[in-house]
């Protein structure tokens, strides 16, 4: 990955975190996952990338996290979309189509 496809990751993260999130509680390493297999291998989240990420998230009350013990006894903190966070999605999905079909009108314009 170049520099300058981790800066459009980088600015894309919140967008790509929410919509997975918006499916159901998710936990990060299903998170990461779920990233990778939806873009057909492309992103590939670490740890270390994810998680400062969700905790801003939550944070800004985007997401909330609720720690859930799994029946093995094992604790996992699993991810939930607030109203916040889908407004946000909302948001996002919208600029993000404009931004986009604007890109692609310029890439694909033919010179006179």
């Amino acid at each position: 990955m170049t520099n300058y496809d981790r800066e459009l990751l980088k600015g894309s993260t919140e967008g790509l975190v929410l919509s997975v999130i918006s499916n159901g509680p998710t936990y990060g390493y299903e998170l990461i996952r779920e990233l990778e297999a939806r873009s057909n291998g492309y992103f590939h989240f670490r740890e270390g990338t994810l998680y400062p990420a969700l905790h801003k998230m939550e944070k800004e009350g985007l997401i909330e996290g609720k720690w859930q013990t799994l029946p093995g006894g094992q604790e996992r903190r699993y991810y939930y979309i607030t109203p916040l966070g889908a407004d946000m999605l909302s948001r996002r999905r919208s600029v993000w189509s404009e931004f986009s079909a604007a890109v692609r009108s310029v890439l694909n314009a033919k010179t006179a």
